[in-house]
């Protein structure tokens, strides 16, 4: 089967492609490379194009008129970046999701699984949350994909369309067969920045907000490896229908599923596992926390199991080491001016 991936060039679409790619699926991918890397279409399908364009919306289905669903995971992601620039994150997340999801429709494509974020939720006792859970996203990013997402059911309830929201914890590792990982040269996720660290790119490691009311001070996040993910969306795709099915076909068309470990960790319980991992120290310091940083959670992954029959199977120490193995790679795959 045919599936379009916007976002297809980035970190977790690529992932998703080449998971696709393994078990016997054709992805699609569409991106306008802003962000995302040529090199990671490299033997796939693959049309340059910004989601909002329709004609070249339309250009791919009139070339695939098979494509049984869209993966939507073009966005830009950098908390502090979407603090300090919100318009261009309102205008590139939220206007031309608008777009690409009537477009869309309009081309007879009903059924769109949604790369959304555990961001979106309240700080809750506890830190673990459901899809129930109160949310109170407190960054523009996190804003946006709040927004993209009521955008969505709106659609789904209006037009027909069916949607799946998944909401990622924070993606970990690279594809284990090295063909893709963290993609940008300065990378913003915690696990990027200590990689960068003990290569000697990046001085010292930051641990950003060290007085949150966790266990030890440090915020608790959810690290689920890259591939564990794309191996959900692999299963949201392929069995879309079964997984409304399991849903008991809710009348408002549209699913909410956290993909996460169900275990949560502190960012200095994560240096300590990286250092065990890598065989060495390196050199950290605290710091305050970063403009839209919040103290985090974890998921409850109840859902993803009875719905999409996954649960994460890989460890953190895994996700450290093909990050490590990535970091050493990279710069020799993708080729930065």
């Amino acid at each position: 089967m045919k599936f379009l991936i916007t976002g297809g060039a980035g970190y977790i679409g690529s992932t998703v492609a080449s998971a696709l790619e393994d078990v016997g699926h054709t992805p699609i991918i569409m991106d306008s490379l802003v962000t995302g890397r040529v090199e990671f279409t490299k033997d796939h399908i693959f049309y340059q194009a910004d989601i909002a364009d329709a004609s070249a919306l339309a250009r791919i289905f009139g070339d695939h008129p098979d494509i049984q669903s869209c993966l939507h995971c073009a966005a830009l992601i950098v908390v502090p970046e979407s603090v300090a620039q919100p318009y261009l994150y309102y205008r590139e997340n939220v206007a031309k999701s608008l777009e690409l999801f009537m477009n869309l429709h309009k081309l007879g494509c009903n059924k769109v699984v949604f790369s959304s974020s555990a961001s979106l939720y309240a700080l809750v006792p506890g830190f673990m949350v459901t899809e129930e859970s109160p949310l109170k996203p407190l960054s523009p990013y996190a804003r946006t994909k709040y927004m993209m997402e009521m955008v969505l059911s709106d659609f789904c309830a209006a037009y027909g369309m069916k949607g799946i929201a998944l909401r990622y914890f924070n993606p970990i590792g690279a594809d284990p067969q090295m063909r893709s990982g963290l993609h940008v040269k300065e990378p913003s996720l915690v696990l990027g920045k200590m990689v960068d660290t003990a290569l000697g790119i990046n001085p010292e490691f930051h641990i950003t907000g060290t007085d949150y009311e966790t266990r030890d001070g440090t915020g608790v996040r959810d690290y689920i490896h890259i591939w564990d993910l794309a191996r959900a969306h692999v299963l949201g795709l392929t069995d879309f229908d079964d997984v409304f099915e399991r849903a008991g076909n809710p009348k408002e068309n549209y699913l909410v599923i956290n993909l996460g470990t169900g275990r949560g960790v502190t960012v200095r319980e994560l240096v300590t596992a990286f250092e065990k991992v890598y065989g060495q120290t390196i050199q950290k310091r605290d710091m305050p926390p970063r403009p839209g940083d919040v103290a985090g959670a974890y998921a409850n992954a109840d859902t993803a199991l009875r719905l999409l029959n996954w649960q994460a199977d890989l460890s953190i120490e895994q996700g450290i080491a093909d990050a490590l193995k990535w970091g050493e790679l990279r710069r020799q795959i993708l080729h930065w001016d």
